[in-house]
This record gives structure tokens, C-alpha cells and sequence, in this order.
């Protein structure tokens, strides 16, 4: 059968140049009356219309009637109606699945050299940045593969076969998700992060200024990062995905459009496009969580400075430099490796505020208990941070860019946040209402969780924090009894409030029982 189909590829242009020749030279009413199509009683003769075959467009030079130069004349005036269109690519219909199982062979074969093909330039120590802001390149032959098959399936058949056409196409999209691009992507892993108590214990004992400290621990809570070429094969899969994404959209519109009206619906490569957005999400994840893992180790610094006794503030702590240095180093190389994929860039920093913003307010409560003027240096730290993570966009940049809106959002509610928290820790707790109200007046978003949290980072006794906990906790039992009445329905107030009505009309009527 396969040969079949080879023979017809090889003449379809001849059979098309052929049915033509056949529908301007004859009517094919013998063809109507065997089909029933066309009864001979309502045969009407149409008036003769002269078609000069010599010169046509529509027939070949090496075609064996072209010899013939007279003119004809025919009795149909349209050739798609014609029963002789299509009359020779009919018989090949019943074998196209032989078609689309020799496709389905080939992509497999395609498939396997781009595993390897992939697996190689990935791994390439030259050009990683160059070749990391473009995609690779068996993805756009994938497509263009793709674009053949479709224009050449297209002049067989629009039917059932390119249906299942599609599926195939449909089966290749996920397996080159899997194996080409989520394959190649490599696993984070943490090293030695931790600290060991007994390490911890000593170094407070040995080291007497909080300097030292940050110091020790930034050394020793190193953690396995990836490489620069790690970063740049992300950054590759990353861009690849989002070519893929965008062209798979694309072949999705042009199999409706190809296909029969009839079979429009079944054409939907949805799946295929969320497989491609999660590796997306996958990669930026990843770098999100590489940059954390440089982060990690000087925020646990951070909580570990003996905060209740720093006596005077400087310009900022060491750890704050830490972070600085980690972000200035690798947040310029992803971004020139996402140099054609801005937009992903921008999501990388939302993403790293998101996740990174909490977990330094997380460290800011584990700093008790601190003194007034410990306090004083992690506002003035936080303040650092913020201004350093507004220009994440555009750190290590030679000219200086407007971050997006959404990202500045994100860090300005988030390091705020933090600021209000630590202005709370430096105000004072007697009048113990005066410092309920700034609670209440600086965090509104707050609960009683977090005014418990400030409490302990102020080191107060025990009957202090609940002399401060029975003053504020009427004011969070309003707040959440305001918070539920603002959420109920008035459609559901209004029906109470009718249904209480018509119990006292019916018992009006009906009187005091006897």
C-alpha cells in the first residue's frame, strides 16, 4: 500500500492537471446519471462555452493532451462541480491511515535525534549566553516538519485523515515537552545549608561582634548552586517553550482552518499549550529557588545577631551586603540570557519578590528579643533591601529602566510591611493603649498572631504581654465581627428580616391562642 501512496504523491499534480482537463472537456453526465446525482429527464442543454485548452495555467508542458490544439467547448460552466474533480484522489482515501502511520514513524525517529541533539548543545561550555537567548534549534524543525505535513496532507484529504493528522501532531508536541525540554531541566538540590548546633554554640562563644558572626555563617551555610551553564540551559528551555507556546497557537488556528468545517471542533491543542506554560513556570521556578538558596545563608545570619545587644547603628549589616552582592551577581546573567524573553524576565523578579519578601519577614520576627536601637538598625537594613530589590530589573544594567509597575507593587507593600513592623518594636509600650492604637494604626491588616510576634521580639515579661493582649484582643474581636457582617448578603438580611414579618402578621390574624 505504501507504494500506492507514493505513486500518488509523485503524480498529484498530474492527477489535478488531469481531472481538470477532464471537467473543461466533458460534462460527465454519464457520471451524474450512474450517481443518481442528476436524473436524464432534468438534463437541460446549457448553452456552449468556448475554453481554449492551448496556453492553460492549469496543464503541464509534458501533458499528453497539449498536442491537441483546436478548441473544445464544455457544458459545465463550474469545474469544482464537476464529477471528474477529486475522481482519482478518491480511491486513495481509504489508505491515507498508511499516510499517517509513515508520519507518526518519522517523528518518532525525528524525536529521538532531538533528545540527542538537545542533549549535546545544551551541554556546550562555548556560547551558553548567545546561545540561550534563542531557541534550540530542533524545535523550529519540529514545526517546519509539521508545516509539510499539513500542506501535503491538506492536498490529499481535509477529513478524517487530517484529524488524525492532528492527533499525531498532538502526541509529538507532548513527547517533545517531556523528553526534549522537562528532561533537560536540572534538579536544585540544597548542600550543606545547615548549620550543626554544636558549630552554632560556638561561634557565639568565640565571636564577640555581630560582624564576626555573619561572617562565619555566610561561610559555612554555602549551598550547592547551579552553574552558569546550568543557568544558561534554563534559560534556553525556558525561551524554547515559550516559541513552542506560541507556535502551537498558531497550528491550532491553521488546522481549523485546513480541516472540514464538520471536524472543527475536534481540533484542540489546549493540553499541548498548558504542557509548554508548565515548563515554563517550571524554569522560572527554578531560577527563583537558585537565588533563594544564595539568599539563605545571610538571612539566617541575620536571626542569629545578637540583636538585644547592639549599642550603636551603622549604614547597614553584613548580611544585608550579602544578599546585595548575590543578587548583583546573578540576576544580570539571567537577564541577559532572557534578553528575548522580557516578559519571562519580569516574572522572574515578581516571583523572587513574592517568595523571598515573606521570608525575610519571617527572619525579622525570629530576631528577639532586640533593643531599641537593634530595631533601629533592622528598619534601616530593611530600607536597604527594599531600595536594592526596587532595582532588580534593571541591576547591572548600563542604562537605568523604569521597573514594571506590577513588580514595584510587590516590594513596596511587602518591604513596607516589614518597615511598619519594625516601627511598631520601637515605640514604646507604656501607655499600654498608646501602643495598641500605633499597632493598630501602622499594621490594619494585622491580627493578634503577629501583635503576639511584636510582643516577643520587645522581650517582654510575661504579665506585660497579657496586660497588652487583653487591651488589643476586644479590637480584633470587633475587627473580625465588622470583617463577617461586611461579607453577609443583604439579599439574605432582606428575606430574615420579610420572613420575621409575616410570623407577626400571621399571628395578628390569627389572635392570642385560646
Amino acid at each position: 500500500m505504501s507504494w500506492m501512496l507514493s505513486c500518488y504523491f509523485m503524480l498529484s499534480k498530474d492527477q489535478k492537471n488531469l481531472e481538470n482537463l477532464l471537467a473543461r472537456r466533458f460534462t460527465g453526465i454519464l457520471f451524474r446519471c450512474y450517481d443518481k446525482r442528476l436524473m436524464m429527464n432534468d438534463i437541460k442543454e446549457k448553452p456552449v462555452k468556448i475554453i481554449p485548452l492551448v496556453g492553460s495555467d492549469h496543464i503541464l508542458s509534458d501533458n499528453p493532451f497539449e498536442e491537441e490544439s483546436k478548441p473544445v467547448t464544455k457544458n459545465v460552466d463550474n469545474i469544482s462541480e464537476s464529477p471528474f474533480i477529486g475522481i482519482i484522489g478518491e480511491c486513495f482515501l481509504p489508505y491515507l491511515y498508511i499516510y499517517i502511520e509513515s508520519l507518526d514513524r518519522n517523528l518518532y525517529d525525528l524525536m529521538e535525534r532531538f533528545v540527542s541533539d538537545a542533549r549535546r548543545d545544551l551541554e556546550k561550555e562555548v556560547d551558553v549566553s548567545i546561545k540561550a537567548q534563542g531557541v534550540l534549534p530542533s524545535c523550529a524543525d519540529l514545526f517546519l516538519f509539521y508545516k509539510k505535513s499539513l500542506i501535503q496532507c491538506n492536498e490529499l484529504s481535509n477529513g478524517p485523515s487530517m484529524l488524525a493528522l492532528a492527533n499525531t501532531f498532538q502526541k509529538h508536541l507532548k513527547e517533545y515537552a517531556s523528553k526534549v525540554l522537562q528532561a533537560n531541566l536540572p534538579k536544585i538540590y540544597s548542600g550543606s545549608g545547615s548549620l550543626s548546633v554544636t558549630n552554632i554554640t560556638k561561634d557565639l562563644r568565640d565571636l564577640s561582634s555581630a560582624a564576626g558572626i555573619i561572617q562565619n555563617f555566610l561561610r559555612e551555610g554555602d549551598t550547592a548552586r547551579f552553574t552558569k551553564l546550568e543557568i544558561g540551559k534554563i534559560c534556553c528551555i525556558l525561551t524554547t517553550a515559550e516559541y513552542c507556546l506560541e507556535t502551537t497557537q498558531q497550528l491550532e488556528v491553521k488546522l481549523k482552518e485546513k480541516i472540514d468545517p464538520t471536524l472543527k471542533d475536534k481540533i484542540n491543542l489546549a493540553q499541548e499549550q498548558d504542557i509548554f506554560h508548565n515548563v515554563m513556570s517550571n524554569s522560572i521556578q527554578l531560577l527563583v529557588q537558585d537565588l533563594e538558596l544564595a539568599c539563605e545563608p545571610a538571612l539566617s545570619a541575620m536571626s542569629r545577631i545578637q540583636w538585644q545587644n547592639v549599642e550603636a547603628v551603622v549604614d547597614h549589616s553584613g548580611y544585608v551586603t550579602a544578599i546585595s552582592s548575590h543578587l548583583k551577581t546573578s540576576v544580570p546573567f539571567i537577564k541577559d540570557n532572557l534578553s528575548a524573553s522580557r516578559k519571562y524576565f519580569t516574572q522572574f523578579c515578581v516571583k523572587f519578590a513574592n517568595s523571598f519578601i515573606p521570608k525575610f519577614i519571617q527572619n525579622i520576627y525570629k530576631c528577639k528579643p532586640v533593643s531599641t536601637v537593634g530595631a533601629e538598625q533592622l528598619l534601616l537594613d530593611t530600607h536597604m533591601l527594599k531600595t536594592v530589590l526596587l532595582d532588580l530589573p534593571s541591576i547591572g544594567s548600563r542604562v537605568n529602566r523604569t521597573a514594571p509597575a506590577s513588580f514595584t507593587k510587590v516590594v513596596v507593600k511587602g518591604m513596607t510591611h516589614g518597615e511598619m513592623i519594625l516601627k511598631v518594636v520601637m515605640a514604646p509600650t507604656e501607655p499600654a493603649e498608646s501602643f495598641v492604637d500605633k499597632f493598630l494604626k501602622l499594621l490594619p491588616e494585622s491580627d493578634i498572631q503577629e501583635f503576639q510576634k511584636i510582643l516577643e521580639m520587645k522581650g517582654l515579661k510575661a504579665a506585660e504581654r497579657n496586660h497588652l493582649m487583653s487591651l488589643f484582643r476586644p479590637y480584633h474581636i470587633s475587627s473580625s465581627y465588622v470583617s463577617k457582617t461586611s461579607t453577609s448578603s443583604p439579599k439574605h438580611d432582606s428575606s430574615s428580616i420579610r420572613k420575621l414579618n409575616n410570623l407577626i402578621k400571621k399571628n395578628f390574624v390569627a389572635g392570642p391562642p385560646e
